[in-house]
């Protein structure tokens, strides 16, 4: 069991930020989840979160497409844009908690943000 956030890197987000709209996609995509997959996930997992890149909106929206046909818990995070943006702006993706094969067969492409 897994969690997955993706990350856009066109934004160049300060460390802060960016780390904020990771938070946000973690908590809404478990506020979103089934109870029994959030209690397996941090009973069998110790919660595992993993950041991913993606390089633009349209790649971040390409994969919540992907995650949704299989059926996957996924949560948009959209930045209200009163700080570091000056407009709303889609930031990341959250997907999951669930099982980290099923997480792997749309992500298993992307590379770990650094």
């Amino acid at each position: 069991m897994k969690l997955v956030i993706l990350l856009r890197k066109d934004l160049k987000m300060q460390t802060g930020k960016a780390a904020s709209q990771c938070a946000h996609a973690a908590v809404q995509a478990v506020l979103k989840s089934d109870r029994k997959k959030v209690s397996e996930w941090l009973n069998k997992s110790a919660g595992k979160k993993v950041v991913l890149a993606v390089e633009d909106e349209k790649e971040l929206l390409k994969f919540e497409k992907l995650a949704k046909k299989e059926k996957l818990t996924t949560v948009l995070i959209r930045d209200a844009g009163r700080t570091f943006f000056k407009k709303p702006m889609l930031t990341c993706l959250g997907i999951g908690p669930d099982k980290e094969d099923k997480i792997n067969k749309i992500t298993k492409e992307l590379k770990m943000l650094n």
